[in-house]
């Protein structure tokens, strides 16, 4: 849902406060609400998240993975700024600490994240295949995984030479990921969260 309002700066949008605890993405200036998602929804993030912690651990790597907690902004269209909350982003821990007495947001001129995942609502599905698969494809951002409870898939988008080559996983098929090569989940395990 778009919130009506002159459209704002991306100064503005951080210091947007409406006395509720709705959360925003800004998209080119306005503002749109992020809805709670379904249970379900809310457990795949969970797991990702988790599962995403446990492989970093195991591998000893210096990364985090974060549940809605991180903004990412794009790229302007035209005069107007836009900024995602990815449901888990998965960046450096020194990236994520530097971000510590500021607003959580990745900065155009800063590194884009490891990996990128949006998980589907009924009200995001155009969003999450299209807007953000473009705004993410030109953000470099080299994995971006789409998980989508309403087609029972998860589609594992991998930038090759500038360009998002897309495949798109069922069932009992194990999902291939570069940055977690070793992790071994199927679709049905993670829509079993």
């Amino acid at each position: 849902m778009t919130v009506a309002l002159e459209r704002l700066s991306f100064q503005d949008y951080l210091s947007y406060d409406d006395g509720t605890d709705t959360h925003y993405e800004l998209v080119n200036g306005e503002l749109v609400a992020m809805s709670l998602g379904t249970g379900k929804h809310s457990a795949v993030m969970k797991f990702l998240e988790k599962k995403f912690d446990r492989e970093i651990d195991r591998l000893d790597y210096a990364w985090t993975a974060l549940r809605a907690d991180v903004g990412v902004r794009s790229p302007q269209r035209g005069r107007w700024d836009t900024s995602r909350i990815p449901d888990v982003v998965v960046l450096p821990t020194a990236q994520w600490k530097s971000m510590a007495a500021r607003e959580a947001v990745i900065e155009l001129d800063e590194p884009a994240p490891l990996l990128v995942v949006e998980v589907v609502s009924p009200s995001t599905v155009k969003t999450d295949y299209r807007s953000k698969r473009a705004e993410y494809n030109v953000l470099n951002i080299e994995e971006y995984w789409i998980v989508d409870p309403l087609k029972n898939c998860v589609t594992v988008c991998m930038l090759i030479d500038g360009l998002y080559e897309s495949t798109e996983y069922t069932g009992e098929q194990v999902v291939e990921s570069q940055r977690f090569p070793e992790l071994k989940l199927t679709v049905a395990k993670i829509f079993a969260a």
